[in-house]
């Protein structure tokens, strides 16, 4: 073969190769995720399965961090004009994504541009309405819903003299618990909690149906007046700061730092999400789920408000990229997707058909205390106290709160002057995003 044809023919060749790699080129989808741990494994899972199940679209998962430096790394992008396909924010991101006007397209809008049809009435209700306009548009994908329960160290349980199948139900009751596994040297610490915030003053109010602030909380209009220094809070928050005096509350730190505190052994109770699940399977230790406390008055408990994060798409994106984000949405919301997303996490599963194919499975059977996260969301109807926390600033209100609970904690403090002082902090805040 002479060099000229070898020339001619290598070109060809060439030109062939890059002619089939246009017609069969994949659309890259970015999705920034929060997901740590065990969490995290799940997501490289599910990007893995949708990107073999077709061949057109491929989902790239990218950790950026916790969920308010994801949250930071999305609005970075966004005004750098380089936004990813899909962002993780978590439940306090919320509020601030939903008056970024222009900046997002509604899941139901990208959903109906893949031919899909979105029927909200196919899912979980508290979850979907908390990510919903008021007409019902679902603005968000809610790929990872919890809510927050409390696990117990049984082997803890036993040795402090404590039943290791009756975990406490009503704050009193833990914190007799935790003097007891302290006092008993069953562990170093009785009692930790995760995300003070979420848990312990944005679900504290929903479940013992007490308000938050005005407004129904922010979900009736922006201009909220926080109210989470009336005497329950003050109660509950001093009992904490009294028993943190000596060890027998221990902090972790502002979102979940504690669970580390738990799955080692060093304390015997834990309130954390749901969605801590599996990394408490993954310790390997002898574990118990109840109910989330609560004070045992006027007809409490009420209903519990969900955490965790869900999915937002950027605007901008071309139609393709629109219909692979469709796709991916359609795949997570898939009876089997979400069953096992469940079952294996510990977040709520997003759909109804999951919910009852999981119960039908006999699973909550076999795993005692797996559906009290559903069970606390779904067990009444919504209260103005109890439908959740939207505030245009969540997360600068939240910091400030860890603030002042730090102090707290350190023993500068009492805590009618922490709640007193996140109060009037949060409402300067919230006036300050609003323009006043």
């Amino acid at each position: 073969m002479s060099r000229r044809l070898l020339h001619v023919t290598a070109a060809a060749i060439a030109l062939s190769a890059g002619s089939t790699q246009c017609a069969f080129a994949v659309t890259e989808l970015q999705w920034w995720h929060a997901m740590a741990g065990a969490n995290n494994e799940v997501v490289d899972q599910l990007s893995k399965e949708f990107n073999e199940s077709q061949s057109e679209y491929k989902i790239v998962p990218v950790f950026k961090g916790t969920y308010p430096e994801a949250l930071n790394a999305g609005i970075a992008a966004f005004r750098a004009k380089q936004p990813p396909a899909i962002l993780q924010v978590f439940d306090a991101g919320s509020g601030l994504m939903m008056a970024a006007e222009g900046a997002v397209v509604p899941a139901a809008q990208v959903l109906e541009k893949g031919g899909y049809t979105f029927d909200k009435s196919e899912y979980l209700p508290g979850i979907v309405a908390y990510y919903s306009k008021p007409d019902g548009t679902m603005l968000s994908f809610p790929y990872n819903s919890s809510s927050p329960i409390l696990y117990y160290n049984k082997d803890i349980f036993t040795k402090a003299g404590l039943d290791a199948e009756a975990p406490p139900k009503t704050w009193p009751e833990v914190f007799e618990a935790a003097k007891k596994i302290k006092s008993s040297g069953a562990a170093p610490c009785g009692f930790t909690s995760t995300w003070l915030t979420w848990i312990q003053t944005e679900n504290f109010a929903a479940w013992n149906n007490v308000a938050y602030g005005t407004n129904e909380n922010g979900l009736g209009g922006t201009d909220v007046t926080l109210e989470f220094n009336s005497p329950l809070f003050v109660q509950h928050f001093q009992a904490i700061a009294d028993l943190a005096k000596d060890g027998t509350f221990r902090y972790g730190g502002r979102t979940s730092e504690a669970k580390q505190l738990f799955t080692s052994g060093e304390c015997g109770i834990m309130t954390e999400s749901s969605g801590g699940l599996g990394d408490i399977i993954k310790s390997k230790m002898n574990y118990g789920i109840g109910q989330l406390p609560y004070y045992g008055d006027d007809g409490r408990p009420q209903n519990t408000i969900p955490g965790g994060a869900s999915l937002w798409v950027f605007a901008g994106k071309s139609d393709a990229e629109y219909k692979g984000i469709a796709e991916f949405f359609h795949f997570l919301s898939q009876t089997k997707i979400q069953a096992r997303l469940h079952q294996v996490s510990g977040y709520m599963p997003v759909t109804m058909a999951a919910y009852e194919e999981t119960k039908k499975s006999g699973f909550y059977d076999k795993n005692p205390g797996r559906e009290t996260p559903i069970l606390q969301m779904m067990g009444k109807a919504p209260t103005e106290n109890s439908k959740g926390v939207r505030l245009i600033n969540l997360p600068q209100v939240r910091d400030i709160m860890n603030e002042e609970f730090e102090a707290m904690l350190a023993g500068k403090q009492d805590a009618k002057t922490t709640l007193d002082r996140a109060v009037e902090r949060g409402n300067a805040a919230i006036q300050q995003a609003l323009g006043n």
